[in-house]
């Protein structure tokens, strides 16, 4: 094997492995109780639910992309050294140093299928080197990653982790269309079916997971029809909040598209400073959301000392929390750098396949069970947005 191929094999596994450990972790995460654990009634012990503290936690992971960033110049900076003898050589800019500059035009996410862009050139003009005062509009996405994160970890509470990923798919759809209304972007005729193809499979998925009932609530079905209706509200809900959430998805890589294209920053430096404006953000409105609704709702999502209670009284939430932070932080990491070394169309099949590692551990673990509907709606959903990213044709 050559050297490339087991760089590529690297950095494809690293991207896979973490992105499936950032999910399963999440959900893991979710499922440890925090009250009446010692209750031998199953059905009165109360999980952790604090999507808020959550979206912190993935704030901080993307901050740490500032530290791949620093130690990435850092090694190049000691190569340059080594490679002058006088010393004097004079440092290239932050996206040379960082090997990054060919994958500018990639859209920095946390978890996300690149937009194909169908357009031409995306910019006719260089990009300008970004000022202190123009990281500010990196702002702007970050809220939408916020607003965005926070709806799917509360939707996360009532799906299970392979339908949470799956859904998750239907942020191509908005991508598209606010490229096209937005961006300029043209979707061709094979663009428009396949978007086709991924509402169909996100909705069989949908209705998949609204028609079986999860699986801790199978063996009281029979004996209690209303235990059977509120899990099929809880459901409908947490599918809802899914794919509402795509929506703030989309509109923070439109942003970030333009961004990226008006100024010179890299992809790593982005995330990096999406983490910073996030974590500042909900630092500041969780004081406000605990005054204006926790105080009203004790032991609610917006209840901050009650989170803060659960978390470092119980060793398994903020131990997991850890992982997680550094699995995001990888996961941005090894995505950028297939985009890189392979293409952003690797980079989509890899995040495909994540979808399905999610899907067997969950299985294996016993967290939900298996459903042929579900099958039917995830290859529709892989096959259209397949398509979509050019991985491969249509045979029409």
């Amino acid at each position: 094997m050559s050297a490339f191929s087991r760089q590529a094999a690297i950095l494809s596994a690293g991207m896979l492995v973490t992105g499936t450990a950032n999910t399963l972790l999440t959900k893991l995460q979710d499922k440890q109780c925090v009250r009446n654990c010692d209750d031998p009634d199953v059905s009165k012990h109360e999980n952790f639910e604090q999507p808020v503290w959550q979206t912190l936690n993935m704030f901080y992971g993307e901050m740490l992309c500032l530290v791949f960033l620093c130690l990435v110049n850092w090694v190049n900076c000691k190569d340059i050294a080594a490679s002058t003898p006088d010393g004097y050589e004079p440092i290239a800019d932050e996206a040379t140093n960082a090997g990054l500059g060919d994958i500018a035009d990639d859209i920095p996410t946390t978890d996300a299928l690149p937009v194909a862009a169908t357009s031409e050139a995306s910019s006719s003009t260089d990009p300008k080197p970004i000022t202190a005062s123009a990281n500010l509009w990196m702002w702007i996405p970050a809220t939408c990653d916020l607003l965005g994160t926070t709806l799917m970890n509360v939707g996360l509470f009532f799906t299970s982790a392979s339908v949470y990923q799956m859904l998750r798919g239907a942020v191509v759809i908005f991508s598209g269309i606010f490229s096209v209304l937005f961006l300029g972007h043209r979707l061709e005729r094979f663009q428009v079916i396949s978007l086709g193809m991924v509402v169909a499979g996100v909705t069989i998925v949908g209705m998949s997971h609204i028609i079986s009932p999860p699986i801790n609530a199978y063996e009281n079905l029979h004996v209690d029809p209303k235990l059977a209706e509120h899990e099929t509200l809880k459901a409908t809900i947490g599918v809802a909040l899914v794919l509402g959430a795509q929506v703030f998805a989309a509109i923070q890589f439109v942003v970030e598209e333009k961004i990226i294209h008006r100024y010179h920053i890299t992809p790593l430096r982005a995330v990096g400073l999406e983490g910073i404006f996030g974590a500042l953000t909900i630092m500041a409105a969780v004081p406000v959301l605990h005054l204006s609704i926790g105080r009203s709702h004790p032991g609610g999502y917006f209840d901050a000392p009650e989170g803060f209670r659960q978390i470092f009284q119980n060793p398994s939430i903020w131990q997991i929390s850890i992982f997680i932070m550094i699995s995001i932080a990888m996961f941005n990491y090894f995505g950028l750098s297939v985009t890189r070394h392979l293409s952003a169309t690797s980079r989509a099949t890899i995040d495909t396949c994540r979808t399905l590692f999610i899907w067997m551990f969950s299985l294996a673990l016993g967290w939900e069970s298996f459903n042929w509907m579900q099958v039917a709606g995830f290859v529709i959903l892989v096959y259209g947005t397949f398509i979509y990213n050019r991985v491969i044709s249509l045979p029409f």
